[in-house]
């Protein structure tokens, strides 16, 4: 059982726009596309497109327009009551590829911290892996995420699950700063400079410049780090050794939860057994599955082809990106 945790998430409406996007123009798309959305949203859904066994906790009200779609997608969730709506958020593609997002901030949540927490230790003793992922809505501390990791450890002792976490800004900050141990984190190359400096473009360009990074978030409790650089690849940092994984050559249709499939399919191959290479090689395999499909669509290990996926190790370098 692999459990998600999206504070925010969000109903995410994908236009798919017939040419390049023309600011203060009138333009004609062809289709769009609605799909529960938030990081941990779309780590659960891609985990039930492969049969993985999987719980969304969220906060939402069960006619919530995105409770109602999980439900529909045959997603369990676990969610916490609030008053107003979560929010929507828009997508625009273009036939290049290329992304834009317009996130609106969600509802606020003050007051509702301590019950989000209680609900996420409810459910964490059942749990392989628990996932920590995407912004927090207004209302909710910086430091919400090293809180729900304490209050699972203290709660769950031997039988806490391992915690992976997707986010940034100033709660992915406090979390490094709590002092606690993490088992796996999965920033891109902006996020990985948000916390260790150096140069975003640098990390997508080097792989030995992105391990050299990447290595630098172990020093913080991190135990396992999979950093993944778009179109350039993505690398996996641990105590044991790094590995560094070109991403497949692919025609790029939506890159909408694409960091969210890979790391869907790193926690499936890890829950299989599966060595730190293949579990790189599934997570870059995954996504790029994602990124050739339309809108938020996310794939299945069926559509996925890690065996096409050349991974190789990484040596360590004395070399640090400068802060």
């Amino acid at each position: 059982m692999i459990i998600t945790v999206t504070p925010n998430p969000s109903l995410d409406r994908t236009i798919e726009l017939s040419g390049a996007l023309s600011r203060g123009e009138v333009q004609r798309s062809l289709g769009s596309s609605d799909e529960p959305g938030g990081k941990g949203v779309n780590v659960s859904r891609a985990l039930v497109a492969s049969g993985a066994d999987t719980v969304a906790i969220l906060p939402g009200a069960l006619d919530d327009p995105v409770l109602v779609a999980l439900r529909a997608r045959g997603v369990a969730t676990a969610n916490l009551p609030i008053a107003g709506r979560l929010r929507a958020n828009v997508t625009l593609t273009e036939p290049s590829g290329t992304t834009t997002k317009i996130n609106e901030p969600g509802p606020d949540l003050s007051g509702h911290a301590q019950g989000l927490v209680d609900l996420v230790v409810e459910h964490a003793p059942s749990a392989q892996w628990l996932v920590l992922a995407g912004s927090l809505p207004p209302g909710l501390p910086d430091d919400f995420l090293a809180g729900v990791v304490q209050a699972v450890r203290v709660t769950c002792g031997d039988a806490a699950p391992k915690i992976a976490v997707d986010s940034s800004g100033a709660p992915f900050r406090a979390l490094l700063e709590s002092g606690l141990t993490i088992d796996l984190v999965k920033p891109n190359a902006e996020e990985l400079a948000e916390v260790v400096g150096g140069d975003p473009a640098r990390y997508e360009s080097d792989p030995a410049a992105a391990v050299a990074g990447a290595r630098l978030l172990l020093d913080r409790g991190v135990t396992a780090v999979l950093l993944t650089l778009g179109s350039a690849g993505a690398a996996l940092v641990t105590r044991e050794g790094a590995w560094f994984a070109r991403a497949p050559k692919i025609v790029a249709l939506s890159t909408v939860g694409a960091g969210d499939s890979s790391l869907s399919g790193y926690l499936l191959a890890e829950t299989s057994g599966a060595t730190p290479a293949r579990r790189l090689a599934q997570a870059v395999a995954s996504g790029a599955a994602a990124a050739s499909l339309p809108g938020s669509v996310v794939p299945s290990l069926d559509q996925t082809d890690p065996d096409a996926v050349t991974v190789v190790a990484v040596a360590e370098s004395p070399s640090v990106p400068s802060l």
